[in-house]
């Protein structure tokens, strides 16, 4: 883990296994860290550059333990809003999902098998910090997924351009107070026919303006918090 945000939320999380710090960069980082009894090693930038992946280093990488959560403990604790990530290439879309799906409060997230690794370094850095925040199941089929989901009693409702409903209907019809699973697909060829005819529903978003569409990480965050604000009422 690279940068300040990152390592300072693995160590509330208690997963904080090693600092590699750039002595008097980031000093109340690595006290907290002495205080916490994590091991703190002083390093040159030299090797923090070496040890990172970004050009401009920010005085400390992290080390910590994968986290790995099983898809059924992770509805085991019955979330109300889930993101579900398929065939989701790019790790920097990955994680800013991720950094959105907490935000609105979502109790999980699932990358299925063929999806980014949400530990790759970029995804990490992009959740600035979410990924210590909610349970992120990896690796895990589409249909199970989504099988589990409407066991737990979750509906499924799949985003793509063609979509028969429309989001802002959705709204004002209350459909989105309802426990809720959102399916995102590829960046470049979205959902594959086999997610959406798993979904309850096929959902697009609105576009008032010229645009030709969102990007998936801003269409992932409009959903969820259409979500979340129906869900708070």
């Amino acid at each position: 883990m690279e940068g300040p945000q990152a390592v300072r939320e693995a160590l509330a999380a208690g997963g904080l296994l090693e600092l590699y710090a750039e002595p008097g960069r980031q000093p109340e980082l690595e006290r907290a860290a002495v205080a916490a009894g994590t091991p703190v090693v002083p390093v040159t930038a030299a090797v923090l550059a070496a040890l990172g992946e970004t050009v401009t280093p920010q005085g400390v990488v992290g080390v910590a333990a994968l986290l790995d959560v099983g898809l059924d403990s992770a509805l085991a604790a019955r979330p109300r809003l889930v993101a579900v990530l398929d065939a989701v290439s790019d790790p920097g879309n990955a994680g800013t999902v991720l950094r959105s799906a907490d935000a609105a409060g979502a109790g999980a997230v699932v990358l299925t098998a063929g999806s980014v690794d949400p530990h790759n370094g970029k995804c990490v850095r992009a959740s600035a910090g979410s990924l210590w925040h909610l349970p992120v199941v990896s690796g895990a089929g589409l249909a199970d997924t989504v099988a589990a989901a409407k066991g737990a009693g979750l509906q499924v409702l799949a985003t793509t351009g063609g979509g028969q409903d429309d989001l802002d209907d959705l709204i004002d019809e209350g459909r989105l107070a309802a426990p809720t699973v959102w399916l995102f697909g590829n960046e470049a060829a979205g959902l594959g026919e086999q997610a959406l005819a798993l979904a309850d529903r096929r959902v697009r978003v609105p576009l008032h303006g010229r645009a030709e569409s969102l990007n998936l990480a801003a269409a992932a965050a409009v959903c969820l918090y259409a979500s979340a604000r129906a869900q708070r009422r």
